[in-house]
C-alpha cells in the first residue's frame, strides 16, 4: 500500500525565530476539498483547518533554530526542519512530496518535489496550513516576551511596522543576524 506523506516548510523569509515544517500523512476519510494552500486562508479558517487535519492524519512538526538558521544558511535549515518533521512521522512514507524545488537529503525515503505543491497536493496543503499555524502561534507567543516589535501582527516579517521597531528598539536574540536589513545593524 502507497503510503504519501506531504512536505510543507514556513518562516523562511521571516527575520526571527526558527523556519518550521510539517509533515503530513492524510487519512483516507479526511475532506481533501476543505486543504487550501496555508496563505489562501484566513487565520481562523487555518486554525480549524489544522485541528481538522491533525484528527484525521498522521503528523510531525520539525524545526531548525535561529542559531542553525545564522550556521548553515535558511535553504539548508529549512531542509534541515523538512527532514526533521519526515523522520518523526509514526509511520514511514513510501512516498514523500515536498513542496518546492529541491528535497532533503534523507536516507531510504523516496522524495519528489512538487513547484506549487501547496496548492496543488492536498498533503502538502496541510503540511503548510500546520505548519503556518504551529508557527503563527510561537512567534505570537514570542511577541509578549518581545513587546514593541508587533510580531503578533508581522509574524516577524520585515514590515514597515516591524523594521521601525528595531531602528527604535534594537534587535534581539529572536532576530537572525545574518539576514538584511539585521545584518547592517550594529
Amino acid at each position: 500500500m502507497k503510503i504519501v506523506a506531504g512536505v510543507d516548510e514556513v518562516g523562511r523569509g521571516s527575520l526571527i525565530g526558527p523556519v518550521y515544517a510539517a509533515a503530513v500523512i492524510l487519512n483516507k476519510s479526511i475532506n481533501k476539498k476543505l486543504l487550501k494552500d496555508s496563505k489562501a486562508l484566513s487565520k481562523s479558517k487555518r486554525e480549524i483547518l489544522s485541528k481538522y487535519i491533525k484528527q484525521n492524519s498522521v503528523w510531525s512538526i520539525g524545526k531548525a533554530s535561529v542559531k542553525e538558521i545564522e550556521r548553515i544558511n535558511i535553504l539548508q535549515a529549512s531542509m534541515l526542519a523538512m527532514k526533521r518533521a519526515v523522520k518523526k512521522l509514526k509511520r514511514k512514507p513510501t512516498l514523500v512530496l515536498i513542496d518546492g524545488n529541491k528535497v532533503p537529503e534523507i536516507k531510504d525515503y523516496k522524495l519528489r518535489s512538487i513547484i506549487k505543491g501547496d496548492k496543488k497536493i492536498p498533503s502538502i496543503s496541510a503540511a503548510s496550513i500546520i505548519a503556518k499555524v504551529t508557527r503563527d502561534k510561537m512567534i505570537s507567543n514570542l511577541g509578549k516576551k518581545f513587546k514593541g516589535y508587533y510580531w503578533d501582527q508581522n509574524c516577524g516579517y520585515g514590515t514597515k511596522q516591524h523594521l521601525k521597531a528595531i531602528k527604535n528598539l534594537g534587535i534581539t536574540i529572536q532576530h537572525r543576524k545574518n539576514f538584511s536589513p539585521i545584518n547592517k545593524i550594529k
